[in-house]
């Protein structure tokens, strides 16, 4: 399995962990994406979009258009009180499956 097999299977839980603090446009989104992974994970405007639009039918974020003068207006998403839950359940997840990948491969921290 390969980084982008990875990246592929927790885009939900990356783009909701991102919103959690403020929110963000898809622009900033895939940027942080791309510094925090020291460019390891991209997450391309074509495919983050449609995962934002996603997220915001299943009512885990909020989008809102913003104009500031002199600039292009963006959508701007936040986490609603339904994708707090749902990131909760996510990491709640990917901490057991860590635990598990870790004990079977004989990986541990150090």
């Amino acid at each position: 399995m390969g980084t982008r097999d990875l990246q592929k299977g927790s885009a939900e839980m990356i783009l909701l962990a991102l919103l959690e603090g403020r929110a963000r446009h898809g622009y900033e989104l895939a940027k942080l994406i791309e510094s925090q992974s020291e460019n390891k994970l991209q997450f391309h405007v074509a495919s983050l979009y449609p995962m934002l639009y996603r997220l915001e039918r299943k009512r885990l974020v909020e989008g809102r258009w913003v104009e500031k003068a002199g600039e292009r207006r963006r959508r701007f998403y936040r986490l609603t009180p339904a994708g707090r839950r749902a990131l909760a359940g996510h990491r709640r997840t990917w901490r057991e499956f860590v635990t598990v990948l870790n004990t079977l491969t004989g990986f541990s921290h150090a």
